[in-house]
């Protein structure tokens, strides 16, 4: 939900400082949504949000603006449950079919995690470790799942536990995978967050999984926040939506991380039939293969590249959706 006051007609002046008080208020906003906003059109926004950006007010992002400096505040709860919840979804269903019966896990917080979580309350003999309430709350009366919570101070933005407290709970912890998520991924500093005590819980809740699993769907790839948590070399994989075919940042901020070795999963959904039932849908994985070095790659060898699986996923349509496509098949080639 975007704070934002709604006006039947704004000058230039005042529909900038509009906009502006829009970007304070929630760290980062749609041009879609301020043009909702100050009754305009998305050229219009788009023509503001650069004038603002000249007098260093804010930072144009693509599809939007954020705050300057290109570490975007955090939004509350409230604010990103409603954001992207379909692909939130789409990753959550892939992320959980990476967890197996009598596993032990941990899960950190946030709003993809919490989906996660409420997926994986149908495996049986699972221990999860978590400091987050919302995901212990999904898991709650899962008969047989054992939930392990962390201690320390309670974080209200986010319902998760942070401080000394939370971190000296993980010590001596070791599962298989972490599964984590964050405000911001990209191929140069890994997944970030904004606010300094989550990150530290985050990097002991990566030091006690012998896997890293990251979950960001594609707004969040390209964006980069205060507080690294987990560098791009302890990233084992990342599981993400597919972006959307004009969104040349995501797609290539998803080739520079597969260069450095990370496994990236693609989750969608998709379906349909012709005559008859329809056809239920299905799960879209797209798993993009590992062409960094320091994936059992033997030196002196060209990495193996392995042929990627793609169920339910149709054809590009499109002068840009086959460009975009020409890029990832180029990456699987490399």
């Amino acid at each position: 939900m975007v704070v934002g006051v709604t006006v039947s007609f704004v000058f230039a002046a005042e529909r900038r400082q509009l906009i502006l008080e829009m970007v304070r208020a929630n760290g980062a906003v749609s041009l879609r949504e301020l043009a909702r906003v100050v009754q305009t059109s998305e050229v219009t926004v788009r023509r503001d949000v650069r004038a603002l950006e000249a007098e260093g007010l804010l930072d144009r992002r693509h599809g939007g603006a954020v705050l300057p400096g290109g570490f975007t505040r955090e939004s509350g709860f409230p604010q990103k449950s409603h954001l992207a919840t379909a692909e939130k979804t789409a990753i959550a269903d892939l992320a959980a079919s990476l967890v197996e019966e009598g596993e032990a896990i941990v899960v950190g917080a946030g709003t993809t995690t919490q989906e996660l979580a409420r997926r994986l309350a149908r495996v049986p003999g699972l221990t999860v470790v978590t400091n987050s309430l919302l995901v212990a709350q999904a898991l709650a009366h899962a008969n047989r799942v054992e939930v392990v919570m962390t201690g320390g101070t309670l974080r209200g933005s986010n319902y998760a536990l942070v401080g000394s407290g939370a971190e000296q709970s993980l010590q001596g912890l070791r599962v298989s995978k972490a599964f984590l998520s964050g405000s911001g991924l990209t191929a140069e500093r890994g997944l970030s967050t904004s606010n300094m005590l989550s990150a530290s819980v985050d990097r002991a809740l990566v030091q006690a999984a012998a896997e890293v699993v990251v979950l960001a769907d594609h707004t969040k790839l390209g964006t980069d926040t205060m507080f690294q948590t987990v560098p791009t070399d302890v990233i084992t994989r990342l599981v993400t939506d597919d972006p959307p075919g004009h969104d040349d940042r995501a797609v290539t901020e998803l080739q520079a991380l597969a260069d450095q070795g990370v496994q990236i999963s693609v989750a969608g959904a998709s379906g349909g039939g012709t005559g008859g039932d329809p056809v239920p849908a299905r799960q879209s994985r797209r798993d993009m293969p590992l062409p960094g070095p320091r994936r059992n790659q033997v030196h002196g060898t060209a990495p193996q590249l392995r042929t990627a699986t793609v169920l339910g996923e149709q054809p590009p349509t499109g002068e840009r959706e086959r460009e975009r496509a020409a890029r990832v098949a180029d990456l699987r080639r490399r």
